[in-house]
Parts: structure tokens; C-alpha cells; sequence
């Protein structure tokens, strides 16, 4: 049976476009979870590297109803999703009606998802303009780090280490890695002036206007997105 999301205008239709672009440009093979609740579609993704979940917001012109259902819950290809929303019929008539593609196996991470509420905020986190200028300079580091090692030395090896070092850092006076406001960054969320540090039992969120990413603490000292 043929499941349709109406997104509420071509706004939300490009807005997530850009989003699983993003996630499929760091993983050609990118999977998302998708949770409708409401007139609200959840999408998470976790992009290699960055060891964060993403977590993009759409708004849904109605609630979403799908027979009996009243809520939606699947892993789909971040590929097919994206022709799904590009091919999207977004006239007043039709708001954006994406017909969802066949749910396929889920990655370990989808099966560890945030909770959806209980979230409270955390001081210590920097305005956005000094978290942007973090991840520049950590960026800039790590270039020019690497072009100091002798050419033998680049090998992944090496690179790991150097990356680990410099992303491990903490932002301000918070738990939360460079590491996550570089994937914030990366993803287009690290725009505007408003950025939250929010928890809720084992997880941080970094909060934007435009996105979120979440880890979830492993240990004393540790932030991870691996099951337990």
C-alpha cells in the first residue's frame, strides 16, 4: 500500500532536499529513519566520520493519517527519498506529496534514536558566531597540520590520530566535541544566531533553527551514537 507524506510547501520540500544531499554526499548508501507524528516529519541520519545523529525537521500540511495509522516509523534509502521529494508535485493543490520508498534493513543506529522530549537546557555552550570560528580553526588546524607531515606520514593512520586530537576538544565549558558543531556546520545547520545545548538523560543535542545533531554519552569523558 502506497504511503504519501504532504510536506507543507515547496519551502519544506527543498529544505529537506538539501538535508539528504548532504547526508548522501559523506554516504552514497545513506539510510534515514523517518517519524511522522502530527503535521511533523522527523528525519535522522548519521553521516560517517562526524559519529553524530542528524536530526531534520519538516512541517506536514495535515497531520498524517494512514488509515488506522496515525503515525509513521521507517528506514528508507536517503536516495530514494531524495528523488522521492525532488520529483514532488509542490502546487498549492498538492503541498508536496512525497509517496515514501520501501523500508529497507536499518543501520545499528536506527534502533538508538533520542527521546522526544524531557529535554532541558545546559549552560556553558558559546554564542553561534564563536562556534562557527571554532570549527574554522580547528579546520584550518587540521589542514595545517597535515601539510607539515613529512608525505610518508599522510596515511590514514596518521590523519585519525591528528583528527581525533583536534575534534575531541570541547566547546566552551560543555561536554559537547567540535566535532559535532563541525557535523552541524557540514549538514547547513550552523546558521543565524540562535544555538541551544539541550540534554535529556544519556544525550546532548546541539539545537539550530535549521537542524540538530545528538550524541549519546558512552562513559565518563565519552560521547557516542553506538548502541549499549
Amino acid at each position: 500500500m502506497t504511503v504519501r507524506l504532504h510536506l507543507a510547501d515547496a519551502g519544506e520540500a527543498a529544505d529537506l532536499a538539501a538535508f539528504l544531499a548532504r547526508l548522501i554526499h559523506y554516504d552514497k548508501a545513506a539510510a534515514v529513519r523517518l517519524q511522522a507524528m502530527g503535521d511533523t516529519l522527523a528525519v535522522f541520519g548519521r553521516p560517517p566520520s562526524f559519529e553524530v545523529l542528524a536530526i531534520r525537521t519538516a512541517r506536514l500540511a495535515k497531520p498524517y493519517e494512514h488509515g488506522l495509522d496515525k503515525s509513521l516509523d521507517i528506514t528508507v534509502s536517503a536516495g530514494e527519498l531524495l528523488e522521492r521529494v525532488a520529483d514532488a508535485d509542490t502546487s498549492v493543490e498538492t503541498a508536496g506529496t512525497v509517496v515514501v520508498p520501501a523500508a529497507v534493513t536499518g543501520p545499528p543506529w536506527a534502533g538508538v534514536l533520542p527521546p522526544r522530549g524531557g529535554w532541558r537546557q545546559v549552560p556553558g555552550l558559546p554564542p553561534m558566531g564563536e562556534v562557527r570560528a571554532l570549527v574554522k580553526a580547528a579546520v584550518a588546524e587540521f589542514r595545517a597540520r597535515v601539510e607539515e607531515l613529512a608525505p610518508e606520514r599522510r596515511v590514514r593512520s596518521e590523519l585519525d590520530r591528528v583528527g581525533r586530537e583536534i575534534w575531541a576538544r570541547c566547546l566552551g565549558g560543555t561536554e559537547v566535541p567540535v566535532r559535532a558543531a563541525h557535523a552541524a556546520q557540514a549538514l547547513g545547520f550552523l546558521r543565524g544566531d540562535v544555538i541551544d545545548l539541550l540534554s535529556a538523560g544519556h544525550w546532548l543535542r546541539l539545537r539550530t533553527p535549521y537542524g540538530s545533531v545528538a550524541l549519546r554519552r558512552a562513559g565518563v569523558g565519552a560521547l557516542s551514537v553506538t548502541p549499549t
